[in-house]
């Protein structure tokens, strides 16, 4: 049980932080959009891979982010 609202309020935070990038999206290049979605999508597949665990989110995160920056490049 414990383990579940870890993983709901992982996700939350995620959705949170990704949101708050977006607030400024129409001033951002399509690389940075790139970024801050990879690093949305990336924070909630390493919490719900690790179940909750706050270093497979942040860990997720910052891989899903390296991942998005290389792919808005194109």
């Amino acid at each position: 049980m414990k383990t579940q609202n870890l993983v709901r309020l992982s996700a939350v935070a995620v959705l949170a932080f990704t949101m708050a990038g977006c607030s400024s999206w129409d001033s951002m290049s399509s690389r940075q959009k790139a970024t801050v979605t990879g690093a949305g999508i990336g924070g909630v597949a390493g919490a719900a891979i690790t179940g909750g665990g706050v270093l497979g989110t942040v860990g997720g995160a910052a891989i899903g982010g390296v991942i998005g920056d290389q792919v808005g490049k194109r």
